[in-house]
């Protein structure tokens, strides 16, 4: 018996209240079920699960498929009214002709007239709740089942008494047990895009999995009310979530009866937690007894949690804050926030955070506190990476108070959130009110990296570096200068005059007498080592800084949080050749950018991943990830990442055959400052463009300008990765001796198999095609490998070695699955006994897509005779005679057809 999860709705543009959402993410459940089933020997299937995770959804998917294998089906919801009935649950389903005066007759009788006349008739019946079901109902159900009538399908709530009757029907051999959990984010994406009919962005899921924890009606309810609000939209890419998460009423009230059977004592338990949580366990027991903190635990409203000495109480689930939050009166809230303000006093305020809590209470009880508490919060939100925390704390302090350490404090903040135009004014007022030409360059510092960064403005950000190194003596000052001009010269087009001024640049952060220069000139240098191709030195750089930015984030140092240093890592192991550790490293750093909930390091993040993806030859992916980058520069004001995102977006839609999104794309690119790293990649999408359109020739040359402009640069990486596309679309004897001198500078294995690839199509030898295939395969870069095992098993096919042919021709499938929607001119190898030229080629490709002979010659700079000439060979080589059947014969990608 085969088991599919049904989509039971879809909608285009949203939800109603009432639509049932497609069942996903429980294929495993299924498969399981799906087997148990098909043993004669079952008799039950029980769904059991803490409520919410989706049980009676799960059973009614498993009652669907059984009746599609021609089961009939009978309903019946156990509940607490009746309970108190005898056979109340099941009264709907017994015939009303049997007589139950005589329950052991009644009963037999019951499994005569459902069994049929042939007793050939086999029901399913679903019971929901069945820990409610009544002993009657209990004690005929396990009869039917004893007499083999029906079998059962039940969700029972865990945790919930059930009597002894209930107990038997969920115990023995015969019984398969389904124990439903809370999603995981993995299976949630799978439900979210199921349900929305895209993907969703990381930030947006970690916020529906931290709000509802995977419990599917909550996350359900969540969706909805956000879909309703206009807060979750999709720009026709991917779906985010912008605002606030609003609950439905729905929601609310399935909370509120939740939290309705507290007592008064207990109430002001869990509002003192939803304000101020976690609160010390000695400021609850102020509050109310141990006896009151103990119900709350047992009914699973309250967790207390032990870290060494120390215990905390919190709410046992997040939506239980928003919406006891939302019930508390103005008056209320004040007098609580104000007691615990006290109590925290009263104990010292000692701990490490106190000063942070005791601000953001007062703040939210009063509207402002004491300035200095101000300072020294925003401080401490400072360490922890909380900028909107600091924007908040340091908007209240009075413009009195101001002085060089907040403006920087809060410009830093504003810098790390996009706002790059308020942090400059603030920065600026930090150059003013700065004590020595030590505090001056250090406000420098944050205020070029919020130009380049955030601003975009390369020349204006190195303007103000060299206007401050022209004035400032102190030897340490002018140090800190230089090296910040080092690292904006690395990233922005100028690699190796970068790392010339980066070379003193300390590899212990601990003797750097700027931790936050150090912490952006050691990723600065990381990016610029892979951009000249010493990707090992790149890597081995990259994860010492990360090392040591780590270490130095617990110590407090006023640097960016960590995981900056992972993002050019990421480009460095990918231009080495480690795919799966570049794709590894993005999934570890988007982890906690995500749950730190910092934007500036995630656009990138998403940036980089869509160009593994691109390397790896999953187009589909790669326009996912660099659409994230999109919505979400957009949305946090970062501008630099928008320019590489619209870029990598215009080539990976291209490939797809989607040109008007590439199109589109481009046309957006334009809009946006080029960073300069990774020069002449940004014509990847237009080059791309025209190869969909058959202008191979014009792909080309594209490409050979980006590709000058890279090796002008110094950018080997990238020049390397431009002329291998040379050489996919027809121009491997141009390239194959560049990039087999590449392939000796450059480290990791990415470059000599690339120089290997070009090599054997520039020779067209199908031994050093299938080499170059499974080199590449090791790599993971499976779309030039299927490329080149595509090339061998045409070479092959034309000499007649049909077995050599076939392996090359498997070989180039298994690859291609991994690159789905995708198609390329090599991927198009017909199976003609004489190859075609590449002039042949390339203008085949252009009739098959409907081009006339006209625009042809017009396009390729030839004359239209001899245009039909080279037409005409290519008909006779391929064995048609029309160019619908040219179409149809170039129409032989192994995995999406190339137009």
């Amino acid at each position: 018996m085969r088991w599919e999860v049904v989509v039971n709705i879809r909608t285009a543009g949203g939800h109603s209240a009432g639509s049932r959402w497609p069942l996903t993410g429980r294929s495993g459940e299924l498969e399981a079920v799906g087997q148990a089933w098909a043993d004669r020997r079952c008799r039950a299937v029980v769904v059991c699960g803490p409520a919410g995770v989706g049980k009676s959804r799960l059973a009614e998917e498993v009652l669907a498929q059984v009746v599609r294998e021609g089961w009939r089906a009978g309903r019946a919801t156990a509940t607490a009214a009746a309970a108190a009935v005898p056979l109340g649950a099941l009264a709907h389903l017994i015939p009303s002709k049997v007589d139950l005066s005589d329950p052991v007759s009644g009963f037999a009788q019951v499994a005569r007239v459902l069994a049929g006349p042939q007793r050939d008739r086999r029901w399913a019946v679903l019971v929901d709740d069945l820990h409610l079901l009544d002993a009657a109902s209990a004690v005929l159900l396990r009869q039917l089942l004893d007499a083999g009538v029906v079998r059962l399908i039940a969700t029972v709530r865990s945790g919930e008494p059930a009597g002894e009757a209930v107990q038997a029907l969920t115990g023995g051999d015969a019984v398969h047990r389904v124990d439903l959990g809370p999603f995981d984010p993995s299976q949630l994406e799978q439900v979210l895009r199921a349900a929305l009919g895209g993907p969703v962005g990381r930030r947006t899921l970690h916020i529906l999995h931290a709000a509802s924890e995977g419990n599917a009606l909550y996350v359900r309810e969540l969706v909805l009310g956000a879909l309703a609000a206009g807060t979750l939209a999709s720009d026709g890419e991917i779906w985010e979530l912008e605002g606030e998460l609003p609950a439905t009423p729905k929601l609310a009230e399935l909370i509120g009866v939740r939290l309705a059977a507290a007592s008064d004592r207990a109430r002001e338990v869990l509002e003192l937690l939803a304000l101020c949580e976690p609160v010390p366990l000695a400021d609850v027991e102020a509050v109310a007894s141990l006896e009151v903190l103990e119900g709350l635990e047992e009914e699973g409203l309250v967790r207390v949690v032990t870290d060494r000495r120390r215990a905390t109480v919190t709410l046992a689930h997040p939506l239980y804050g928003e919406v006891l939050r939302g019930e508390v009166p103005a008056s209320r809230r004040r007098v609580l926030l104000l007691e615990q303000v006290e109590r925290t006093r009263a104990c010292g305020a000692r701990r490490r955070d106190d000063a942070l809590h005791l601000a953001t209470w007062q703040m939210a009880a009063t509207g402002t506190a004491d300035p200095q508490l101000l300072l020294q919060a925003a401080t401490l939100a400072r360490h922890a990476h909380d900028y909107q925390r600091v924007d908040t704390l340091m908007q209240a302090l009075p413009t009195k108070h101001h002085s060089y350490a907040s403006c920087r404090l809060h410009g830093d903040g504003l810098v790390q959130m996009g706002h790059w135009q308020r942090a400059d004014e603030l920065l600026a007022k930090a150059e003013a009110l700065a004590v020595g030409e030590i505090e001056q360059a250090a406000a420098t510092l944050v205020r070029t990296w919020n130009l380049f960064w955030i601003g975009g403005d390369t020349e204006q950000a190195l303007s103000v570096n060299g206007a401050a190194r022209a004035h400032v003596t102190d030897p340490v000052g002018r140090h800190l200068l230089t090296i910040n001009e080092g690292l904006l010269l690395a990233v922005s087009g100028h690699p190796a005059q970068g790392l010339a001024l980066l070379e003193d640049l300390e590899p212990d952060i601990r003797d750097a007498p700027d931790a936050g220069l150090w912490a952006v000139a050691a990723m600065c240098k990381t990016a610029g080592l892979s951009c000249l191709g010493r990707t090992e030195d790149a890597i081995r750089w990259g994860q010492q800084a990360h090392t040591m930015h780590s270490w130095a984030d617990k110590q407090a140092f006023a640097a960016p949080h960590p995981v900056f240093q992972l993002n050019p890592l990421i480009s460095a192991l990918a231009d080495d050749g480690q795919l799966a550790k570049a794709r590894a490293t993005t999934n570890r750093a988007l982890a906690d950018t995500v749950e730190a909930d910092i934007a500036w390091p995630r656009v990138w993040e998403a940036c980089f991943r869509g160009r593994v993806e691109w390397l790896a030859g999953d187009m589909k992916a790669a326009r996912r990830w660099y659409a994230e980058a999109i919505a979400q520069g957009r949305a946090h004001h970062q501008i630099r990442p928008l320019f590489p995102a619209w870029a990598g977006l215009a080539a990976a839609a291209a490939l797809l055959g989607d040109l008007a999104s590439a199109e589109g794309a481009l046309k957006e690119m334009r809009h946006y400052p080029a960073i300069g790293l990774r020069t002449g990649e940004e014509a990847l999408g237009q080059a791309w463009l025209f190869v969909a359109r058959g202008r191979l020739a014009d792909a080309r040359t594209v490409l050979t300008e980006a590709g000058a402009k890279a090796r002008k640069t110094q950018h080997a990486t990238s020049e390397a990765l431009l002329l291998t596309d040379i050489a996919r679309l027809g121009g491997a004897k141009e390239v194959a001796s560049r990039l087999a001198e590449l392939a000796q500078a450059c480290d990791g294995d990415f470059a000599p198999a690339r120089a290997h690839l070009a090599a054997a199509l520039a020779t067209d030898d199908p031994e050093k095609l299938l080499a170059a295939a499974r080199e590449l395969e090791a790599i993971g870069a499976y779309l030039l490998a299927a490329e080149a095992a595509t090339a061998a098993a045409t070479a092959w096919q034309r000499t007649g070695q049909s077995r050599r042919a076939t392996a090359a021709g498997n070989l180039a499938i298994a690859c291609a699955n991994h690159c789905p929607g995708v198609s390329t001119p090599l991927l198009t190898a017909p199976s003609a006994a004489a190859p075609l030229t590449p002039r042949e080629r390339e203008i085949a490709l252009l009739a098959a897509v409907g081009t006339s002979s006209k625009d042809i010659a017009t396009i390729l700079h030839l004359s239209v005779r001899t245009v039909d000439n080279h037409l005409q060979r290519a008909y006779a080589k391929l064995g048609v005679t029309t160019r619908r059947e040219l179409a149809a014969t170039l129409d032989t990608t192994p995995n999406r057809h190339f137009r």
